[in-house]
């Protein structure tokens, strides 16, 4: 039998570590991180904190995983992405070109999955009469221009998606100096319009429609407003039928972004917001899913008939 040469082997063997060190960088610092196992954290935008909360609860509740949520505004978040905080992140947009570059220098190419269509919802308080909000109105208050059916907007981050999407749809650079309040978090602006009437809220739909038990009386005391869109003339509410029939003006996707650059929790996560059961979860939250998911329907033989 032919003799494996000994200088051959070591050869081999230093191929190996070679390989191995290379590929450090490409490792999670948790070894036992697979996508259904381990611990990572999760970046998120405030404005859809509570979809993301019911997606984790539930994976956390199927596998060995524990996801840490940190939520920010979303140039806070995107932010933290670039710079490591985390390497997962939810948005509701996409990485611009010039953000994909910071990942490309790291040989790093991010991983988007839309999940969910959200919707920007106004809101009121309740003691206010009118339920409707023409969005020309709020376009020429954005812009600036005298506006006597709007009395002030309350946004919850100048830094938030909200704001942007805003600005971008308005066309306006930045918001106006007077009449627009502003706070940190989406529960802040929304007891702040139920306990001050005239104010109309901006917030992100999905803190409305299944809200947390400390918020539920809160919400309560606001109105959601149906929005005609420019140049329409009928008015709609943010609602899934409205969303999936693209009625209502004021909708956008939602988007997991995995940018750990190796098989871990972020892929996993992403597969399971956007399986089966994650959109299940998205669409008892009263979002959009992005595929709605299949019913099962059991065929019985014979009627059984009750025990009287």
């Amino acid at each position: 039998m032919k003799k494996f040469p000994l200088i051959s082997f070591v050869f081999f063997l230093g191929l190996i570590v070679v390989f191995f060190a290379c590929n450090q960088n490409t490792k999670p610092n948790n070894s036992d991180e697979t996508i259904l196992k381990g611990s990572t954290s999760v970046l998120v935008d405030e404005t859809l904190l509570p979809i993301v909360a019911s997606q984790v609860e539930v994976f956390e509740s199927l596998y060995e995983a524990k996801i840490k949520i940190n939520a920010k505004s979303e140039a806070e978040t995107v932010l933290a992405l670039a710079k490591d905080t985390s390497k997962i992140a939810i948005l509701s947009r996409k990485l611009n070109a010039e953000e994909e570059k910071v990942f490309s220098s790291k040989k790093i190419t991010p991983r988007t999955t839309v999940f969910a269509t959200d919707a920007i919802a106004f809101i009121s308080n309740k003691r206010n009469k009118d339920t409707l909000i023409a969005l020309q109105e709020v376009v020429n208050f954005l812009k600036g221009v005298p506006n006597s059916n709007i009395k002030g907007l309350v946004f919850d981050n100048p830094n938030s998606s909200t704001v942007r999407y805003m600005n971008e749809f308005a066309g306006a650079k930045e918001l106006p100096s007077k009449g627009v309040f502003s706070f940190k978090t989406n529960e802040e602006v929304i007891q702040f319009v139920a306990e001050n009437e005239g104010m109309i809220g901006v917030v992100g739909v999905n803190w409305l429609m299944e809200p947390s038990l400390k918020m539920r009386p809160i919400v309560d005391k606001i109105t959601i407003l149906s929005v005609k869109g420019i140049g329409k003339t009928d008015y709609f509410a943010p609602t899934q039928n409205n969303l999936a029939e693209k009625k209502y003006p004021l909708s956008r996707d939602l988007y997991i972004i995995n940018c750990q650059g190796y098989t871990g929790l972020g892929m996993g996560f992403a597969s399971f917001m956007a399986g089966e059961v994650g959109q299940r979860i998205t669409l008892k939250s009263g979002l959009l899913p992005v595929k709605m998911p299949g019913r099962n329907i059991k065929i019985r033989k014979q009627i059984e008939k009750e025990d009287k």
